[in-house]
């Protein structure tokens, strides 16, 4: 008893002690447990990183990817001065690899909605900055009277009445007027009262879609009236770029024995008619022919007739480029109500008929049917073309399962034939521009998943 009592005495320190290590076990092992899901969480955040940075990139060359597709495009199908069609040509969801990429354009023929619009955009559907009126750049939305001539002003032009250089160098930082054509749409930037609700307007993406905050009134920015319309700013109707070849073709504003003598060696040759050819320049006359358009309007040919040679006419007798030139078959409503001689009187009409007849807009010919008072067709006729050479592509690329994101605006020249890049600016940090619906069909339930 007295043994075994004493052995019991002598074990109960031992089995303290054991307790003791038990539970310092037991702790490091909770240690090592938290220690390894700590490292397994930050390893999974890791992963979930590098496979963000390889959707992004994965994105970015989707979006090259698309930038080479439009040059192929451009180069197949826009081709003398055409417009590619948008049944041409496919714009929207186009894979490469896990990612895709779509063309954001606009429509020309219809008010704005919730998704956007996709395909090629036609520079010359625009007003050019540096050819503009101010009367023409006043008819634009959001513009004030004031910016439309601090425009030309900065531009360098004569009498122009803007901002001089005593304003801008009150400004901060302070600088000069360029006295000199505006290189891109960005420099309205720098343009004396230009802020940003009248350069973007409602559309702060610059994508031409109503977009939601777009159409909340002030529950976000930006400021809206909430009408289910967007309102863009004038970023959305200008460009610098849009210029045609004048070389090598026949002037119709001279009206010389030797201009009417060249003239009908271009009708004979296009009409293979020496007849014809002839009863035109009868028809014509020895008055001054002020463009193209009045051309046609005045000269008795037929819409067939005119499609075989409106590409080899002009109406500007010196220069390599005429600038400026309005295309009548892409331009927007907005646009055509500040050429003058169309206005509000011919804008709304011009575009109902183009909806009516989409298969005549292949020239300008149809016009006559729809302004039929002379004075306006001279007057409007050197303001419009029915030829493009400068296109603009605004690519936006998704990786796998909508992660990652990439947007870049590309304006393609193609006066030379061949499509040469002119300008390029990344876009992706004005945000998510594809509309919900390409949103919901990018498995938005999947975007957690690898």
């Amino acid at each position: 008893m007295n043994r075994t009592g004493s052995i019991s005495l002598a074990c109960a320190p031992c089995r303290s002690r054991r307790g003791s290590v038990l539970i310092i076990v037991m702790w490091i092992c909770f240690g090592v447990v938290a220690l390894t899901l700590y490292f397994a969480n930050s390893m999974s955040s890791e992963l979930r990183a590098a496979d963000n940075r390889v959707q992004d990139a994965s994105a970015r060359a989707a979006c090259d990817g698309g930038v080479r597709y439009a040059a192929y495009l451009l180069g197949q199908l826009a081709t003398g001065g055409t417009v590619p069609l948008a049944t041409d040509y496919k714009a929207e969801q186009l894979p490469v690899g896990d990612a895709y990429f779509w063309f954001i354009g606009r429509d020309p023929n219809q008010k704005s909605t919730a998704d956007p619009f996709f395909g090629i955009v036609d520079e010359a559907s625009k007003i050019n900055l540096n050819t503009a009126s101010v009367t023409m750049l006043s008819g634009l939305p959001t513009m004030t009277s004031d910016v439309a001539a601090n425009i030309l002003s900065w531009r360098g032009a004569s009498n122009a009445g803007g901002a001089g250089n005593e304003t801008y160098a009150r400004l901060d930082p302070p600088r000069l007027v360029k006295g000199a054509p505006f290189e891109t749409i960005d420099e309205l930037r720098l343009v004396y009262g230009a802020t940003l609700d009248i350069l973007l307007g409602e559309d702060t993406n610059r994508n031409g879609a109503l977009d939601r905050n777009e159409d909340d009134a002030d529950q976000s920015p930006p400021h809206d009236n909430q009408d289910g319309q967007l309102q863009p700013g004038i970023l959305e109707y200008v460009t610098v770029y849009s210029s045609q070849p004048n070389t090598r073709r026949t002037n119709v504003s001279d009206a010389t024995l030797q201009a009417r003598d060249r003239l009908r060696q271009t009708l004979q040759t296009a009409l293979n008619s020496p007849q014809r050819a002839q009863q035109i320049i009868r028809r014509l006359g020895t008055s001054p022919i002020g463009s193209v358009a009045e051309f046609y309007a005045v000269s008795g040919l037929t819409a067939a007739e005119f499609q075989q040679i409106h590409t080899q006419l002009t109406a500007t007798a010196t220069g390599s480029t005429v600038k400026g030139l309005i295309n009548i078959n892409t331009a927007s409503e907005a646009v055509l109500d500040c050429i003058p001689g169309i206005g509000t009187d011919y804008a709304s009409a011009i575009v109902s008929y183009r909806l009516a007849h989409p298969d005549v807009l292949t020239s300008l010919a149809w016009i006559t049917q729809v302004i039929t008072a002379p004075a306006a067709i001279r007057t409007a006729g050197r303001y419009i073309t029915d030829q493009s050479y400068q296109f603009s592509v605004d690519v936006a690329a998704v990786g796998r399962n909508g992660r990652g994101y990439c947007r870049e605006k590309v304006v393609f020249d193609l006066s030379s034939g061949t499509p040469r890049i002119v300008y390029r600016q990344d876009l992706t940090a004005y945000g998510w521009a594809l509309g919900a619906q390409a949103r919901q069909s990018l498995n938005p339930t999947q975007e957690n998943s690898l």
